[in-house]
């Protein structure tokens, strides 16, 4: 009897995680879809979708009359009933927002810093007082599920060590640990902590929100200074033994070139990273930043155009060799190389045609459809998985003291 009831309890339980992320994910819904994407019958997504409301996470409302037969109740997840906070740290700046239920952004903000200055500890201090800030502007009883930040760096995702982070010069930092215990100290209870890689997350919010929603294989590069990976690979994130998978940016492509911040000669990011193309024209004097190189190669001016040139060769070098390995649906090219994209497509597109000829002829590549906020929005994803699978536990234990 046990075993049956635990069993019962299980099935019920994923009921509404399927239903809940469904809702989350693709919106507002009729019951009667529902029922067709879950497999559910409708007696059943009638008694689950009735616990979802009584925990006030959805609400339901009559749908649009003209069809036969009685309209079907419309299902919508309650953006204000759940919320996470959700952390971009880059190189030289943080992105923070606080998102709900459904991924609607409530709040954000944009805060510079200078590179050489954003230690561990200044950054655990950042996170703190921004997310003070952003709950300032949580609904009124909405429950804190969660917080979700993305890092350029390879990540332990059992404990969100930052094991190597080159671009900040962080190494066997133990970033999860150090949030929690500040975020404890800030409130008195903290919520789920969630640390990622930052092309990782990048790649869970196009699978999920943006270019690759409709797609099982996808690979997103994060391209800011330096050059993240994040691969989904039949609808699931490729993480690796030890969740150090994707660095595609430390891909030795040119052993004869620069030396990385990895302490290695050639890798990837360092021909087609921002830092890389701002030196190359910073010689001829005047470029700071990679939007004043494109501008540069944009006018005409010939070291820009022919650093954008090159960097064009050597980017499609490295997605030949992804498209081998990976056989992607879709390649999503983010940060600085979105901008870089429209630019060299011909040489582009001239050294993938040398990819292996069955699987070149299935990719396409593709730009952000979240714009520069793929990381942002893939680490209030992360933030919110813990609410996802199992809804009714977590409204009711908002604060189990855990991290990954």
């Amino acid at each position: 009897m046990t075993r049956t009831a635990s069993t019962q309890d299980d099935l019920r339980r994923l009921n509404r995680a399927r239903l809940l992320r469904h809702l989350h994910e693709r919106g507002a819904a009729r019951r009667s879809d529902l029922v067709a994407v879950s497999g559910l019958n409708r007696s059943t997504v009638g008694v689950v979708v009735s616990e979802l409301s009584e925990a006030g996470l959805v609400a339901e409302a009559a749908g649009a009359p003209g069809q036969v037969g009685r309209p079907s109740l419309v299902v919508a997840p309650l953006e204000t009933s759940a919320v996470v906070v959700a952390f971009d740290l880059r190189v030289d700046c943080t992105i923070v927002a606080l998102v709900g239920l459904g991924g609607q952004e409530l709040w954000r903000r944009e805060q510079r810093h200078k590179r050489a200055k954003y230690t561990p500890a200044s950054a655990v201090k950042n996170v703190v007082s921004l997310t003070r800030q952003a709950l300032e502007h949580a609904p009124d009883d909405a429950v804190w599920v969660g917080v979700g930040i993305g890092v350029p760096g390879v990540i332990d995702h059992s404990d969100g060590l930052v094991r190597l982070a080159p671009n900040l010069g962080w190494s066997d930092v133990p970033f999860g640990t150090l949030v929690r215990a500040a975020l404890l100290e800030e409130f008195g209870d903290a919520p789920f902590i969630s640390i990622g890689n930052d092309a990782d997350l990048g790649a869970v919010a196009e699978h999920v929100r943006g270019v690759g929603a409709d797609h099982s294989n996808l690979i997103y590069l994060s391209g800011e200074v330096g050059i993240g990976g994040g691969v989904i690979i039949d609808n699931r994130p490729m993480l690796g033994a030890g969740g150090f998978g994707g660095e595609v940016g430390h891909m030795v492509v040119h052993p004869g070139g620069s030396p990385c911040r990895c302490g290695a000669v050639g890798c990837w990011e360092t021909e087609i990273g921002s830092d890389a193309l701002v030196r190359a024209v910073d010689h001829a004097g005047g470029a700071e930043t990679i939007e004043d190189v494109i501008a540069a190669a944009v006018a005409g001016q010939p070291r820009a155009r022919a650093a954008v040139d090159e960097a064009g060769d050597w980017l499609g070098l490295g997605l030949a060799n992804l498209v081998n390995l990976f056989n992607p649906e879709v390649i999503v090219l983010g940060g600085h190389l979105r901008l870089l994209l429209p630019m060299v497509k011909e040489q582009v597109r001239e050294r993938v045609s040398h990819a292996l000829p069955a699987a070149r002829d299935q990719v396409r590549l593709e730009i952000p459809a979240l714009d520069d906020d793929s990381t942002l929005i893939g680490a209030a994803e992360m933030a919110f998985e813990r609410l996802l699978a199992d809804p009714l536990t977590v409204v009711a234990e908002p604060y189990e003291a855990t991290a990954s």
